[in-house]
């Protein structure tokens, strides 16, 4: 079986080296018969996925991308209210190391979120 297929295929390529005319005209007549085939079937017979490609989420406009203003308006506010607390802690000369630390932490998250980072 894999023989006589195997020289079915060099005939048919000894065919089209020796008639090289013949060949690409019978290729173009399929290729334009195929494509005519594939415009007939997109038209009248149109796939119902056809353009609906949805757009990823980072991009749609959801509850969730609307509401991080409002977040981070209360994050900065609990920053805020942190570093008053911190301030008052100063003011009565009570500081340690670590709320050092923790004044450049929130400072730092403070000017990312007014950023917008």
């Amino acid at each position: 079986m894999e023989t006589t297929l195997k020289r079915k295929g060099q005939k048919w390529l000894q065919w089209a080296v020796q008639h090289p005319k013949k060949f690409f005209t019978y290729s173009m007549i399929l290729l334009s018969l195929s494509f005519i085939g594939s415009l007939i079937q997109g038209i009248f017979f149109p796939s119902d996925t056809t353009f609906k490609i949805r757009p990823p989420v980072l991009y749609s406009k959801s509850k969730m991308s609307q509401n991080l203003p409002v977040n981070n308006d209360k994050e900065m506010e609990k920053i805020v209210k942190e570093l008053e607390t911190l301030k008052v802690k100063r003011d009565q000369n009570a500081l340690k190391k670590e709320d050092s630390l923790r004044i450049d932490y929130l400072f730092n998250q403070y000017q990312k979120l007014k950023n917008g980072h």
